[in-house]
């Protein structure tokens, strides 16, 4: 007999303060999981080949090489379990629940042995302060699984929208995705030009990284689930190099403000999940903050814009 599917709002309530200790702790899950692709992974431009994708039932690596086999490790934030399958059929199933850092990193380690993959990795985390090594990390350990059911379907809304802001570009653009290094998925715009040398300075993350993931011009948005400077779930919208009138250009919907500190527009989850069209709330700040970012930046909008995509219904040309 199927099992009862369980009830979620569309856009659940995801207060950072109670789950923080969750999010912390699966946040250098992430980070682990997102280590063996890098290891395994040849390189691709702007660091697109580490990330992670959203799935029907929460996060996978996709496909990862190892020798003429592939591997690809999920979280199942419905069943709660981390997946590690082999391309030649082989199976390895670990249960997500409370356990300090240390202890999921051991099982990962001992479930890739068992499949016969050979994966070393850096230990420590990357984009955070006075971080631990995993295999020694003994004070995160919260795992609450309404909360990370509540976070995952906050994520099947977000990238949702998000692609569907992302059918309305021409231009050079990235997928979808989730970058474990700063725990927020992610979609980013480029005008086509390349940018001045970024200078580097994230915490844990070699300079030679930040600057080729910064190469070239970028409108980029994003979700964070709460941390990295701001104590309560929000959207993010910022351009690199950030043009001369950019954070002074009005942008939609009202709740949304550019952040000093942060050199971000910020708008806050609570004000797209409460808002009476969510969608388009979140299209609005897409919109406008990319809007902000072309023209203040010059981008050659005529040839980088398009409306966006419907399904079924091929792009038309004019």
């Amino acid at each position: 007999m199927a099992e009862t599917p369980i009830k979620v709002d569309a856009w659940p309530a995801l207060p950072y303060p109670d789950w923080r200790a969750t999010s912390e702790t699966l946040h250098l899950w992430t980070q682990i999981v997102g280590k063996i692709r890098l290891a395994n992974t040849p390189w691709q431009n702007h660091s697109w080949h580490i990330g992670l994708y959203l799935t029907t039932r929460g996060l996978t690596t996709s496909p990862i090489p190892d020798g003429a086999r592939t591997f690809q490790i999920d979280f199942d934030f419905i069943d709660h379990a981390l997946i590690i399958s082999t391309s030649d059929g082989d199976t390895r199933r670990l249960d997500l629940a409370p356990q300090p850092v240390a202890e999921f990193y051991a099982a990962v380690t001992a479930a890739l042995a068992e499949l016969g993959i050979e994966v070393s990795i850096d230990e420590w985390p990357c984009e955070l302060p006075s971080p631990l090594r995993f295999s020694e990390d003994r004070v995160h350990a919260g795992y609450d699984r309404d909360a990370v059911r509540r976070f995952f379907q906050a994520l099947v809304q977000i990238d949702r929208v998000f692609k569907q802001f992302r059918t309305g570009f021409l231009g050079k653009a990235s997928p979808v995705h989730f970058f474990w290094g700063s725990f927020d998925l992610a979609v980013t715009r480029f005008s086509g030009r390349t940018a001045p040398l970024h200078p580097g300075g994230v915490p844990y993350l070699a300079d030679e990284i930040a600057q080729e993931a910064y190469s070239h011009e970028v409108s980029s948005a994003g979700f964070w689930p709460g941390g990295g400077g701001i104590d309560y779930p929000a959207f993010y919208s910022y351009a690199y190099p950030a043009p001369e009138g950019f954070r002074a250009a009005k942008v939609r919907p009202a709740e949304a403000f550019y952040d000093e500190k942060l050199g971000e527009f910020i708008l806050p989850y609570d004000a797209v999940r409460t808002a009476q069209d969510p969608d388009q709330a979140l299209l609005d700040f897409l919109q406008s903050t990319y809007d902000a970012a072309a023209d203040s930046g010059n981008w050659d909008r005529a040839m980088l814009d398009d409306s966006l995509g419907r399904a079924g219904i091929p792009r038309r040309l004019t």
